[in-house]
Order: C-alpha cells, then structure tokens, then sequence
C-alpha cells in the first residue's frame, strides 16, 4: 500500500524534564472514571461515599507494584543479570493479572478491616474494573505495544476497510502490520461492561456480579493472548492463557460452592 504512515507521538506534553506519556493519561482517565462509577453505584447500594475512595488510595499503588512484581517473575532471566533495572518501571513491563492480583487482596482486607462485604464491594466495582481496562487498552495502542503478530498481506486492505485508518496507521510497526489485539480486548471489554451494567437490574445473587466479571474478561483474555507477540511464558505455556483457564474454573468453583453453601443468598440489589 502507497501510505506515508507517521506513528503516532505517544508523549502528550513535555515541559522541560516533565514528561507526561499518552499511557499515564490514558490509564489515569480509565481509573478515575472507573472510580466515579463505582463511588455513585455504592451511594446507590447503601455505601459512604468515601468506602472506594479509600479503598482506591491503598488499592492503587498495591496494584502497580504487584503488577511490576508479577511482570519481574516472569522476566526473570533478565531481572536477575539485571537487578537495577527491577523498578524501572518507566521502562516499561507491568502485567495486568498482577494489579488484579493485587487489587482483590487489597479489598479483602479492606473490606474485613472496615467491617464490609468484599463481595458486595467486588460486585459493586465489577462493570468499573472492566472498563477501566477497556480504556487502558488504548494505552498500549499509543506506545504500539500489546499488539499480535504481522496481518497477512492479502488481508491489509480488508482490514483499513473495516477499522479507522488512525488505528492501522498505528499497528504499522518497521514496514510490518501487526493484528490490533489491544482493540480487541478493548471491544470485548466494552461488551462486558455493558453485559454487567445490564445484569444489575437482574439482581444476581451477591459475589456473582463479580465472579461474571472474572469469568467473562477471561475467556476474552485467552483467545486474545493466544495472537500476541509479547507474552510471559512459563515454559512454553502463555501466562496469561493459564491464569485465564484457571480464573474460569475457579470463579466457576467458588459461584457454585457458595450457592450450596447457602453464602450468596443475598442479592445485589439488597442494601
């Protein structure tokens, strides 16, 4: 194709040695309003409009550091010839299974110490959480990261008829373009947001909204990862493809065993 292609400027301002990235912002404007979401949805459900602003003051940086933390597990080959470089991370190399990781058992405690339900707060951020993804996977985009592999060549034009030019200009990385996978982890996470938005009126039994949320941007997670070009192995198996499958068993686990149990009598729409 005859395109003078420019990537995109992934630094949005820079004023002398400040520099402020398009990933930061991007991410930052998913947090805070993924955090106005659920702020107003607790008011709704009975909540002190402070309970997630002071879950996210704790939860936040937990979650960065447990991202970094999980990424240099799984790098460590060359973490460990390169122990400087672990908390670099305005290098790059953060993993989002980490933040959740780190995020849950953030609100676990939170919750206990507060004297709240973790599932009703878990339920209550679920459609917050996946469109806070939803929103950063647009940060990678800027930084032409996240991508999968090369598009077939007969299949270039198919692809600038289907998606915005801006978006295949950007996945043209040194004379090759690479399949969008960030847009389609965004795209699944949109529909699961709005799946989980219309779920609420359903009045799921408590825990389940959550349990939703895992089971969906999971299975979504699998079959994206499976056409990326930068994951974390573990062997010869895709990090993110095991923790997928086994998030999927568990939450599936965890939604039965409580049902039993009788611990998921209560319902989401129940103050």
């Amino acid at each position: 194709m005859d395109r003078n292609i420019q990537p995109l400027d992934p630094t949005f301002l820079e004023l002398g040695a400040l520099r402020i990235q398009w990933y930061g912002l991007i991410i930052g404007l998913g947090t805070m309003l993924a955090l106005y979401l659920a702020i107003k949805e607790s008011e709704r459900r009975g909540m002190h409009k402070d309970t997630f602003m002071d879950l996210m003051l704790f939860a936040v940086p937990i979650a960065i550091i447990c991202a970094r933390i999980y990424y240099v597990i799984f790098k460590w080959d060359y973490y460990s010839q390169n122990p400087s470089k672990i908390i670099a991370i305005w290098e790059g190399g953060i993993a989002i299974h980490g933040a959740l990781i780190g995020a849950v058992v953030t609100a676990v405690v939170f919750a206990r110490v507060k004297g709240i339900s973790f599932w009703k707060l878990a339920d209550i951020a679920a459609p917050s959480i996946i469109l806070g993804q939803a929103i950063g996977r647009w940060g990678n985009f800027m930084n032409q990261e996240a991508h999968g592999g090369p598009i077939a060549e007969e299949n270039i034009q198919t692809f600038y008829n289907v998606l915005p030019d801006f978006i295949m200009d950007q996945m043209f990385i040194k004379g090759v373009y690479y399949h969008p996978t960030f847009l389609y982890e965004s795209i699944w996470s949109i529909v699961g947001f709005v799946i989980l938005l219309m779920l609420r009126k359903v009045n799921l039994r408590r825990g389940e909204m959550f349990l939703t949320y895992v089971i969906w941007y999971s299975i979504g997670r699998y079959f994206v990862e499976g056409l990326r070009t930068d994951s974390l192995m573990l062997g010869d198996i895709r990090v993110a493809q095991l923790v997928s499958v086994v998030s999927i068993i568990g939450a599936l686990l965890v939604l039965v065993y409580r049902r039993k149990k009788g611990y998921s009598n209560e319902r989401y729409l129940q103050n």
